[in-house]
């Protein structure tokens, strides 16, 4: 056995979770950025563009997520209950399936992005991965707590504010548009980014109990 296999076999085994974890939420927060981009893009090539890179990114976001559930299975250490673990892979996961689900409705339904409810729930929803960015890497530690809890609160206000742009731009979809066919289409939209920052404030949640058991 090398010298390296031979330290590699004394490392911490719950050490892979954190790296995990922390690609997961990059790779989560550049998703958000994407479709932040892709709200402001006028031309639809370029929209299209940004859309398949998006996909891409949910893709390699699938594997960091398989190789947290393999690792939970082979490994006996780990750095949180094995549940929040599986918890918060699903929760993140699911961020990702949200962001880019509302890529690929508003490419298949050709729908102009650049209106303000669709443009102020993709800011809130880079806004909150950006904060479970930073929740997340501070995880590896625990020793800044309350920038962990700001990161929490940040997150839960986000969803708030999501909450009143889709009742807000719902209201206004139905007062201005004659359209019916548009008004189903941006009122999928709008509710499948509404659920994005839902789900960004799971993953707090989740956040918020590891803290409590271990901080």
């Amino acid at each position: 056995m090398s010298l390296n296999n031979i330290l590699k076999f004394f490392q911490p085994k719950d050490r892979i979770f954190f790296n995990l974890f922390e690609n997961v939420a990059d790779t989560v927060d550049l998703m958000a950025k994407k479709i932040k981009e892709v709200s402001l893009e006028p031309d639809y090539s370029k929209r299209a563009a940004l859309i398949a890179q998006i996909e891409n990114l949910e893709h390699e976001n699938d594997n960091y997520t398989h190789q947290i559930f393999q690792e939970l299975g082979r490994n006996f250490i780990t750095p949180f209950d094995r549940e929040d673990i599986h918890y918060l892979a699903t929760a993140l996961d699911d961020i990702a399936d949200y962001i880019h689900a509302s890529a690929k409705k508003i490419n298949f339904y050709k729908v102009d992005p650049r209106e303000q409810g669709i443009q102020k729930l993709a800011e809130c929803i880079e806004m909150g991965t950006t904060a479970m960015k930073v929740a997340i890497q501070e995880l590896r530690s625990l020793k800044n707590v309350s920038t962990i809890t700001n990161a929490i609160v940040r997150i839960n206000s986000l969803e708030n504010q999501a909450d009143d742009i889709y009742d807000l731009s719902i209201e206004k979809l139905f007062e201005t548009e004659n359209d019916a066919k548009e008004v189903i289409k941006k009122k999928e939209i709008y509710q499948v980014m509404e659920t994005a920052t839902d789900k960004c404030e799971d993953a707090a949640n989740v956040i918020e109990s590891i803290i409590i058991k271990y901080a």
